[in-house]
């Protein structure tokens, strides 16, 4: 069986054309949305990531306030900064690139930012919503992953759903969100105290793969015919390639493609995928914030 790639890169590009049709409409009517990303540090990953999301910014007609902050900044700068942009009426969404430096605490600089400008869907606040159910920022990677499920309708209702991974950015919330009854699944999560992993993930119909392992699922843990969701950008060393390295994700992808029926690649798959949510994201909170919804 040759499995059926599907192609996040499209579907993050329709769904930035769609956000874009409605930055138009509210532009008409005085509204810019606009978002402020702060980098701490000089982490070449993050620089890239950034990089990526300014470009969705601008591609959709929104405006973006990067601010590029030293490795050196103090964590309490870092808060003047973001309480400045919470009470700043231009700003609808604020944006910290993760991993922040080891002397400030990543968890306190979320609690800082508004929940109402929290388009990451990081904020207690959110998580709580998210959890309960009612309506709120859903973080933007398993967001992306539900969408991408839903645009190349696949069936989700009664599947079972293995995610191998519990991190707060992505496992946790998907679970939750595989749980909701437009998804409907049956979901599994799995982490390092897993007993006979393999078995487990053998009997997902749809298997979500989040561990920041490079291609650490295998063909042989696989369900023949499943839809497999690869979550993972990893870095690996590449003397044929000119930066030295190539991105792999957490799936070993050539196998996995003879048993899946479906999956996810690395580069262009569920990573395009997390900006147009961010995009996405930056526009609801532009329409709430101006009573435009």
């Amino acid at each position: 069986m040759s499995a059926k790639i599907i192609d996040g890169a499209q579907i993050a590009a329709d769904l930035r054309a769609d956000v874009a049709k409605d930055v138009e409409k509210i532009k008409a009517k005085g509204v810019q949305p606009t978002l402020a990303v702060i980098l701490v540090g000089n982490d070449p990953a993050s620089q890239s990531y950034v990089k990526g999301k300014t470009n969705a910014l601008h591609e959709v007609g929104m405006n973006d306030r990067t601010f590029r902050l030293p490795e050196t900044t103090t964590q309490d700068e870092l808060l003047k900064l973001i309480k400045e942009l919470n009470a700043d009426k231009l700003v609808n969404g604020i944006l910290v690139q993760l991993p922040l430096p080891k002397q400030i605490d990543p968890d306190t600089v979320i609690e800082t930012i508004s929940p109402e400008k929290d388009v990451d869907g990081f904020h207690p606040v959110n998580v709580g919503k998210l959890l309960l159910g009612h309506d709120t920022f859903i973080p933007c990677t398993p967001h992306g992953v539900i969408h991408l499920l839903k645009r190349t309708g696949i069936e989700t209702s009664g599947a079972k759903v293995v995610i191998v991974g519990r991190s707060n950015i992505v496992g946790k919330p998907l679970s939750v969100l595989m749980m909701n009854k437009d998804v409907n699944a049956t979901v599994t999560v799995c982490h390092s105290g897993t007993k006979n992993l393999p078995e487990v993930t053998r009997e997902a119909d749809i298997l979500v793969a989040a561990m920041g392992k490079p291609q650490f699922i295998k063909a042989d843990m696989i369900k023949k015919g499943a839809v497999v969701i690869d979550v993972g950008v990893n870095r690996i060393d590449d003397s044929s390639k000119k930066s030295g390295f190539r991105l792999v994700g957490d799936v070993d992808f050539e196998p996995a493609c003879e048993i899946a029926s479906a999956i996810t690649p690395v580069p262009k798959g569920v990573g395009p995928m997390t900006i147009a949510m961010l995009v996405a994201n930056t526009l609801v909170a532009a329409k709430r914030q101006n009573g435009l919804e």
